[in-house]
């Protein structure tokens, strides 16, 4: 009898103590911990590009959440520094990744913290350390992307060549219903609309078809949600690491280091600008609050920007 009863306080005082955590940080950020975070994602999508382009769906998500028009990249504004950025609450300073020609094995600058593979902490590694059921997807079609990222703690990871990107789309939909009771973080990224820049230049018709294009498929990945009953406790984030100028980008010029920047879901203000300062470093924290993870690394720079989250009267 003894031999059973143990096991069984010990498994209610844990119970006792879990709640107890995921109440307190409930009361902390105002709403319940989020279901999970879905981050779109659009390389070299300028904000002369949001505003010219027609993207319907992207503004239905958007009156679900809050708009920044004014998010600074970090430098250099190119691709692999700025995602690596977004994912990991950090700078080049911090996480290292100066350039596109980034990897584990060749680089100039050691990242100041790493794991025991010599990887900067992501979002992903916090989220898995947090929930022991917590799942993660990465989704991309620009091979360097991932370089700077610890597999171990991805889930599920799918790669797609030549800038093709709806069966990710697809891929990312089945894993979001897969997992709908799982504490789920998925990045769904595409490089198309980058690469219509350099190829024809940033503002240039093929350039607003790219964005066009992705809008439809953007639509449909959320009417597939919506279908399975999870849209209203998903939180989403829109995107990006620069703009661009003629056929090129890297430069210190607003149409180069500022980018459209958005946060949709629960707890989150309503058809709202962000017009406090906003840095593509602050992506990361605002997942890890949204998920309630306890666990910032120390060497981690972003900011929640609070002025995102709905205020109740």
């Amino acid at each position: 009898m003894q031999k059973i009863f143990k096991p069984l306080v010990i498994a209610a005082f844990l119970f006792t103590i879990l709640i107890g955590c995921s109440s307190d940080c409930e009361e902390e950020i105002g709403f319940d911990i989020a279901e999970r975070v879905i981050v779109l994602g659009l390389d070299g999508f300028s904000v002369e590009g949001f505003n010219t382009a027609k993207h319907p769906n992207l503004d239905r998500l958007l009156k679900d959440g809050t708009l920044s028009l004014t998010t600074r990249s970090v430098m250099p504004s190119v691709t692999l520094p700025n995602w690596t950025s977004h994912m990991t609450g950090s700078g080049p300073e911090q996480h290292g990744a100066n350039g596109n020609d980034w990897t584990l094995d060749k680089h100039p600058l050691p990242p100041i913290e790493q794991d025991d593979y010599g990887y900067y902490p992501s979002i992903f590694k916090l989220l898995k350390e947090q929930y022991s059921d917590a799942k993660t997807a990465y989704y991309y079609n620009w091979g360097n992307l991932i370089n700077p990222i610890n597999q171990k703690y991805l889930d599920e990871i799918s790669f797609q060549e030549n800038d093709e990107y709806i069966e990710n789309y697809k891929k990312a939909e089945a894993f979001a219903i897969k997992h709908k009771n799982d504490p789920t973080l998925i990045f769904l990224y595409s490089v198309h609309t980058d690469h219509a820049g350099h190829n024809y230049k940033w503002m240039s018709p093929e350039y607003i078809t790219a964005i066009e294009e992705a809008d439809v498929k953007i639509g449909d990945f959320i009417d597939g949600l919506k279908q399975a009953g999870i849209y209203d406790d998903t939180h989403f984030f829109l995107i990006t690491d620069h703009g661009g100028i003629g056929k090129g980008h890297g430069g210190m010029s607003p149409n180069e280091m500022l980018v459209p920047w958005a946060v949709t879901g629960p707890g989150i203000n309503k058809d709202a600008k962000l017009t406090d300062p906003n840095f593509n470093t602050n992506t990361a924290m605002v997942i890890a609050r949204l998920f309630g993870c306890e666990k910032i690394p120390k060497s981690w720079i972003g900011q929640v920007p609070e002025s995102i989250f709905e205020v109740d009267d």
